[in-house]
């Protein structure tokens, strides 16, 4: 064999060597979210094991809730410590306006703090993720686009994107011909406040997702993916309810759709039980990740 063609025929082993296997290896791995709300009561009592429990059921990413100054109890480098041993990523963080209630980690206090602290564990969300009862008044609804805009240009500096997440009250009406949720959406900058849309929440209160990805495109980069029961309206896994997440996810990329996480706020069995449901449930249907 001349020499040239040995050097041809290596290369072409070498290439489908590549193509098959090596290649492979080095493409990202499809990652799956959860919101650690969804374990809560084992977060409280030991944030280390349930984390390891979360990744050994295979997930990779978190979105967090609860940061009051620490992470669960623990510092920023403690925080980052679990998440460097488990080999978990939290991808977003949730965090109340702190109009009513002035807790450490809100809007209203301390932000830059906050955003410090998230930057340095590697979240590339923060999200007000709430409004207790007494916020949801006429006169606080129409405060909160500046509040949600100052805050998102304090994230936006560094480098993190701001979301509001729903919950059913937002589709009530602020006006007799607009609902909160359509006037929070166009009374901020687009691109510095997006949404974090629960999917649960919409459906439960009787609107469509795809309307609002119509309606206001690229606007929705997190998702919530939870099920509704299609008799009690209670949560229930994913897979187990009436929600049509197939046709959904057909819609990904007019919503702007860059992460999502597996919640589920209650449970009739063992919560770990359910999420190990969700997930595999998940694993089946590949429309999740295309």
């Amino acid at each position: 064999m001349e020499r040239s063609d040995f050097l041809k025929l290596s290369s072409l082993v070498f290439l489908g060597l590549f193509s098959c296997g090596i290649a492979g290896s080095t493409t990202r791995k499809r990652r799956l979210g959860i919101q650690l709300y969804t374990i809560r009561e084992a977060v409280s009592k030991n944030p280390e094991r349930a984390l390891e429990k979360i990744a050994s059921l295979g997930f990779t990413d978190l979105e967090i809730y609860g940061y009051d100054g620490n992470f669960f109890g623990k510092n920023r480098n403690e925080f980052q410590s679990i998440l460097n041993n488990t080999g978990l990523k939290v991808v977003s963080s949730h965090h109340q306006t702190g109009v009513i209630g002035k807790g450490k980690g809100t809007l209203r206090n301390n932000w830059e703090k906050s955003v410090e602290d998230l930057k340095f564990i590697g979240s590339e969300y923060m999200v007000c993720s709430y409004l207790v009862p007494k916020e949801r008044t006429i006169e606080n609804y129409k405060n909160l686009p500046v509040i949600l805009s100052q805050s998102a240009e304090i994230t936006q500096q560094a480098g993190i994107q701001f979301c509001y997440h729903n919950h059913d009250f937002e589709f009530e009406k602020l006006t007799d011909d607009q609902l909160i949720y359509d006037f929070l959406l166009e009374n901020t900058p687009s691109d510095l406040v997006k949404m974090e849309l629960d999917l649960y929440w919409i459906t439960k209160a009787g609107f469509d997702p795809l309307h609002y990805f119509e309606k206001y495109p690229g606007r929705f980069p997190l998702w919530h993916v939870k099920d509704m029961h299609s008799k009690t309206k209670r949560f229930t896994e994913v897979g187990n309810g009436s929600i049509d997440f197939k046709k959904i996810f057909e819609f990904r990329k007019k919503a702007g759709l860059k992460s999502w996480f597996v919640e589920q706020d209650s449970s009739d069995k063992d919560i770990f039980e359910s999420v190990n449901m969700s997930k595999k449930y998940i694993d089946n249907d590949s429309f999740f990740f295309k």
